[in-house]
């Protein structure tokens, strides 16, 4: 009976025989397709050596593959020399023993066995295994490699993105959509677990978005935000910057070669260029070095239904609309009103209504230790920095706290995003 699952490794370098089981040479590889959008990727072809030529078997002339040969389909093959077609992969070569990416958990796994089955007549790509067992049973004899029942950790091809930048063809690329689901503090774990080469294509996938992308780079530890802007122009850098939050903006120009901030900096809008000059001014590890200068601010007399409006046009990041700032007619902090606040006051009210203790302030100049007491015995997820008048300077949000806070190993999980 027909094998309808097998593993790659039982196929790669088997014997290739002919309708009537004479050998006709040996299977060097199996091709697939990726660039087909029709569920599991087809088998297209084997890559094969006969008479010590590298030639191309169509899967249409292969009548079966089983762990100890390959058989065609007929005695007499015309067969053309092997060329790599567009989107066509070797699975031997592109994905055997290489790092994909798992989709479903945001963790590189390695491929240590790939798995085909046959649906309907067509072989096709059917997933992983990246389990260590699955390599060392690539040890045992060609003939006992055959599937086995129990197979905990094979890892189905739908949730994989594999790397394709090594891949000679130009129609591959690594899929934005499907990275677009995962988190930026998701991907960015990715881009610090791959090699260099990896986190590029992993960054240029995401690259499609750019918002997305500042995202990515605002999540990455100094080490990858330094070395994914090193091989970048001062324009590409300043692109990015301009995207990201005032803050982290401010954070990753300083990981840039000191001998191009200057012109990084210059070509950031003018009003970005003002807010991040100004949070260079500050001690880093001080409420003004933390601070974001963006933030929601609300004159004393402004309704509940106007200042909705003034979030939903809002520019600003979802956290950064969670606190709005209230100011009174000279633009001194009065208090602050939550989001959850104006969704359930009357449309009618003054947002200044809403207001019903005062709410702790720190100078640019406080420390971290006292931003995180005060920002704990409050429960405050943001605070504001004032000037010297109580004038709103910026905010600090609780995630920049805990950033400065936890220890250096903790900061990046590092690790996590590879099995």
């Amino acid at each position: 009976m027909p094998e309808s699952i097998v593993h790659l490794s039982s196929v790669a370098g088997s014997p290739l025989l002919d309708s009537a089981g004479e050998r006709l040479g040996r299977v060097e590889d199996v091709i697939a397709r990726l660039d087909l959008d029709e569920g599991l990727p087809p088998v297209t072809g084997l890559k094969a050596r006969i008479g010590g030529r590298e030639m191309f078997v169509p899967a249409d002339r292969i009548e079966r593959l089983g762990p100890a040969a390959a058989r065609t389909a007929t005695t007499k093959l015309n067969l053309a020399q092997f060329d790599r077609r567009p989107g066509e992969v070797l699975l031997r070569s592109d994905i055997l023993d290489r790092s994909l990416i798992n989709v479903d958990t945001a963790r590189l796994v390695r491929a240590r066995e790939v798995e085909l089955i046959c649906d309907q007549g067509t072989w096709r790509v059917a997933g992983i295994d990246p389990s260590l067992s699955a390599r060392l049973a690539r040890l045992r004899p060609r003939r006992f490699r055959t599937h086995s029942g129990e197979h905990p950790q094979f890892v189905p091809w739908r949730d994989m993105e594999p790397f394709v930048s090594h891949v000679p063809t130009s129609r591959l690329r690594l899929a934005h959509r499907r990275l677009a689901r995962l988190h930026p503090a998701q991907i960015a774990d990715l881009v610090e677990a791959a090699s260099h080469e990896q986190g590029e294509e992993i960054l240029k996938a995401v690259g499609h978005d750019k918002e997305l992308e500042a995202d990515v780079f605002e999540e990455l530890n100094d080490e990858h935000q330094a070395e994914f802007l090193r091989e970048r122009s001062d324009e590409e850098a300043a692109a990015v910057l301009a995207r990201m939050a005032s803050d982290d903006a401010a954070d990753l120009l300083l990981e840039i070669e000191q001998d191009r901030r200057v012109a990084v900096l210059n070509l950031l809008p003018p009003a970005k260029q003002r807010k991040i000059k100004g949070l260079l001014g500050y001690n880093p590890s001080t409420a003004g070095g933390l601070m974001n200068p963006d933030f929601l601010s609300f004159g004393a007399t402004t309704s509940v239904a106007d200042a909705l409006d003034a979030v939903r046009t809002s520019e600003l990041a979802p956290q950064q609309e969670a606190i709005g700032f209230v100011v009174d007619g000279a633009g001194v902090l009065v208090g602050a009103v939550s989001l959850a606040e104006l969704v359930r006051a009357p449309a009618q009210s003054k947002v200044s209504e809403l207001i019903e203790s005062a709410v702790p302030m720190v100078s640019a100049e406080t420390d971290l230790p006292e931003v995180a007491c005060l920002m704990t015995d409050f429960n405050l997820m943001a605070m504001p920095v004032v000037d010297a008048e109580n004038k709103p300077l910026g905010v600090v949000a609780v995630d920049d706290v805990l950033e400065q806070m936890l220890p250096t190993e903790w900061r990046r999980r590092f690790g996590l995003a590879r099995s």
